[in-house]
């Protein structure tokens, strides 16, 4: 009988050492929320002046926290009626794996929807989007002097030298 409750004892200590480790591990789901002091700033209305290919473009912006504060939800579409261009784009983080995530779906439709994975630097955060033709990244800067942000689209080609695609500039809507 003493070696039952021994062996019990010891299967329930065993047991109790595993639970902090599982608790521990799960950071990521329902429960936890993306809070981050940077994307935080991204919350709110914008007006973004678009560089692309030469040409100006202007599209409003509503940046606000979705799906349980798990993404900031970015709402950005052309001032033009009809909008030339309209996207959806999800940013969340990937606790296990410390690292930004960001879904891009836009106007081009779903062949060009894509996930990207991004990392911080100070202020910035750079996502990686994978594409049939090479990867294009997409670089999000806080400027706090400037209250503003600023988004830096470029495409890599295969000897890996970036070239600029679009040059966002995000300032807070009045």
């Amino acid at each position: 009988m003493k070696a039952m409750i021994r062996l019990s004892l010891r299967f329930l200590l065993a047991l109790a050492a595993l639970i902090p480790a599982a608790l521990a591990a799960q950071v990521d789901g329902p429960r936890a929320r993306f809070d981050d002091d940077l994307m935080t700033r991204l919350e709110g209305e914008w007006t973004l002046t678009r560089q692309i290919r030469g040409k100006e473009l202007h599209n409003s912006v509503r940046a606000s926290w979705v799906l349980n504060h798990q993404f900031l939800q970015l709402h950005m579409k052309d001032v033009q009626e009809p909008p030339a261009y309209e996207a959806l784009v999800l940013i969340g983080f990937d606790h296990a794996n410390k690292t930004y995530v960001a879904h891009w779906t836009d106007t081009w439709g779903g062949k060009f929807s894509a996930r990207g994975l991004g990392t911080r630097r100070g202020q910035s955060i750079e996502f990686r989007f994978e594409y049939d033709d090479g990867p294009f990244f997409n670089t999000f800067t806080w400027q706090p002097e400037e209250r503003r942000w600023q988004m830096r689209g470029e495409n890599q080609d295969r000897e890996g030298r970036r070239t600029l695609f679009m040059l966002d500039t995000l300032v807070p809507r009045k």
